[in-house]
C-alpha cells in the first residue's frame, strides 16, 4: 500500500488496526488555523501553468467544496487530487486576495 494512502504508516502490531481509520475521524481546522501553500508548476503538464493549493488540513468534502469556490471565483477549471488543489492557469494573486479575506493564512511558495 501507497505511504500516502496509508497516512505514513507501514506496519502495525495492532491486530484490530485497519488503514484508513485515522482519515474516516478526521476533522477539519478552522480557516485561521490552515496554513494553505500557493505553488505556480507546469512540470509534467506539457508547459501548460496551473495554481496549486496545499497544506490543507480537513474532510475531502470541505476541500472539494473550497476548490469549487475558487474554480468559480477565476472561471476556470481544476481538480481536487491527493488532498491538493489544481487551478489551470496563474491565478496566485487573485487565490491569495480570496483565501485571506475568507480567513485562511496564505503563503507563496515555489515558482
Amino acid at each position: 500500500m501507497n505511504r500516502k494512502k496509508s497516512g505514513g504508516i507501514v506496519y502495525s502490531t495492532n491486530p484490530d488496526f485497519k488503514f484508513g481509520q485515522e482519515t474516516a475521524s478526521q476533522v477539519t481546522l478552522p480557516s485561521n488555523q490552515q496554513l494553505l501553500y500557493i505553488w505556480l508548476d507546469s512540470k509534467a503538464r506539457k508547459g501548460k501553468t496551473v495554481t496549486l493549493i496545499k497544506g490543507f488540513k480537513g474532510k475531502e468534502e470541505d476541500l472539494e467544496n473550497l476548490a469549487r469556490q475558487i474554480k468559480s471565483l477565476c472561471g476556470t477549471g481544476g481538480s481536487v487530487k491527493s488532498g491538493e488543489i489544481i487551478i489551470q492557469g496563474d491565478f496566485r494573486e487573485k487565490i491569495i486576495l480570496f483565501l485571506n479575506r475568507e480567513g485562511y493564512k496564505t503563503k507563496k511558495a515555489g515558482g
